[in-house]
């Protein structure tokens, strides 16, 4: 005859089998639970850290980049982070400069007078030093007649960095510097085959078709693996060490807007043809 005890006995270790069981089926899908939580909401971050960059526009603060998780391989060559030495050789200062109460604003984009046979330069001068970028008139000409057509009338002189992010892109041409100003018109997409590196020179906006003065330059690696929506016209090619120093005044924490701890200016943008 059975033993009764022997028997709870038995009947107890197969329920703590089961019980342990269970436990580890649980713990193992509230793992893979908050494993996809996570990755959402990583997805989510970028996506909204897109929007809140490029949403600019004349008159708009709408999402430019609903989807920016997508990578890219980007061009062949590849630049990489500055090292920290060299950007605290950098120096920046926070003279602002003169006044531009003449800043003009226009109805309808510009006439296309650029040759896309000939060398387009742009030079940038910062508060925190020079940048000089070869602009791609081949790859997106109505991009770089744009630009240039600007720099000549003096449109981006005395403006900021409205927006800076850390291992992203530092952002201006905005007259108003909320991320919502433009120069009054809006022209078509050009958009690269080939994704962004550190150093891209390209255009925000506030969606399709939608580009006007503002502007980005990548600086970081996440920068790097936005999707090709921003019509990409120029890339850095002195003084990436100058756009990632003034990379580091992004805000800590960060700010939703992007603003930068420091004013930073773009004193101003002169063009040279060869």
């Amino acid at each position: 005859m059975p033993d009764p005890k022997r028997e709870r006995q038995r009947q107890n270790r197969e329920a703590g089998r089961a019980a342990q069981l269970e436990a580890a089926r649980q713990a193992k899908k509230k793992q893979s639970a908050i494993r996809i939580a996570v990755v959402a909401a990583l997805a989510v971050g970028l996506a909204v850290l897109a929007a809140a960059l490029f949403g600019g526009g004349d008159e708009k603060d709408e999402t430019a980049a609903s989807d920016s998780t997508t990578t890219s391989s980007g061009p062949a060559a590849s630049t990489t982070t500055v090292d920290p030495a060299v950007l605290a050789k950098v120096q920046c200062n926070d003279t602002k400069p003169p006044d531009n109460p003449n800043r003009p604003t226009f109805k309808e984009p510009p006439p296309m007078t650029i040759d896309p046979a000939k060398k387009y330069t742009a030079t940038m001068e910062t508060s925190c030093g020079k940048i000089t970028i070869d602009l791609d008139p081949k790859a997106a000409p109505k991009t770089v007649n744009s630009f240039v057509f600007l720099a000549k009338q003096k449109y981006f002189d005395g403006l900021t960095f409205h927006r800076v992010v850390k291992d992203f892109v530092i952002q201006g041409g905005d007259p108003e510097g909320t991320g919502s100003g433009g120069p009054g018109y809006e022209f078509e997409d050009e958009l690269p085959q080939d994704g962004y590196r550190i150093g891209s020179l390209a255009m925000a906006n506030s969606g399709a078709n939608t580009n006007g003065s503002q502007f980005f330059i990548v600086t970081g690696n996440d920068g790097a693996q936005l999707p090709s929506k921003y019509n990409r016209f120029g890339q850095v090619t002195s003084g990436v060490e100058v756009a990632q120093k003034l990379e580091t005044f992004a805000s800590d924490p960060p700010d939703p807007n992007g603003k930068p701890s420091r004013t930073l200016y773009i004193l101003k943008v002169t063009i040279t043809e060869g």
